[in-house]
């Protein structure tokens, strides 16, 4: 198993990320054995940032590369700049044909599936999500998961490029949602906090959750009601 220090793997599947993935060393030799059977290999920086691009698909589209390469550049220095200043300045992209799930983040490096692209080209904000995960940087035993993977939905949502033209939106509520389902339903919700009851709550709970200050208090110092009452007013009035 690769060391990487404060190690965990996010696994997207079906468009989901079902665990989370952050922080990094230098990645360059976890890479290694995925440079020596790449059919383009790439470093480009921007800004104080860098991207190493790996791609092992030889059918992989040229501009569709262009579009996940600039989505990096345009949002990745954002939310560095929005969530965590102090986030690694170099990562990689491995396009690789025999991983099976969507797209996984671990120890700076995003691995994606061609074949998910290849089905969903419009699918950029992929990027998005993934690279929120670099950013959030949570130690073990910051908080519940649900909240890691609302937070880098709520992201997308409010950061993303172009999810229209991946037909990806937040969903409506419904009776039989909860608030610790994750991912589009969390995500929601924290919207939905953001604009009606206090404006950077994320902001405050990603900040949170990176120092390990989360707990359930959290909610009501932050806003004066607890989760659960939230969840009500929210489930009475979901409208955004």
């Amino acid at each position: 198993m690769i060391n990487f220090k404060n190690l965990k793997v996010v696994v997207t599947v079906f468009g989901l990320v079902y665990s989370c993935s952050l922080f990094a060393q230098d990645n360059w030799k976890h890479t290694e054995n995925d440079r020596k059977v790449a059919v383009d290999v790439d470093s480009i920086s921007k800004g104080g940032y860098t991207l190493i691009w790996i791609n092992k698909d030889k059918d992989f589209s040229a501009p569709l590369k262009e579009r996940l390469v600039a989505a990096y550049f345009t949002n990745y220095p954002k939310l560095a700049k929005k969530y965590n200043k102090k986030t690694i300045k170099k990562v990689s992209f491995v396009i690789d044909p025999d991983y099976k799930g969507v797209a996984a983040t671990a120890g700076g490096i995003v691995r994606y599936s061609p074949a998910w692209f290849a089905k969903n080209p419009g699918d950029i904000d992929v990027v998005t999500h993934e690279v929120m995960h670099i950013v959030q940087a949570y130690p073990d035993g910051a908080g519940p998961w649900w909240i890691t993977e609302g937070i880098a939905d709520f992201v997308r949502f409010d950061d993303g490029i172009d999810n229209a033209g991946a037909n990806w939106k937040l969903p409506e509520y419904n009776e039989k949602q909860k608030y610790t389902d994750s991912y589009r339903i969390t995500a929601r919700f924290l919207y939905w906090i953001n604009l009606h009851v206090k404006k950077d709550f994320v902001k405050k709970l990603d900040a949170a959750m990176r120092s390990k200050s989360y707990s359930d208090a959290f909610w009501k110092v932050e806003t004066g009601k607890t989760i659960d009452e939230l969840w009500a007013d929210y489930s009475q009035n979901p409208k955004l």
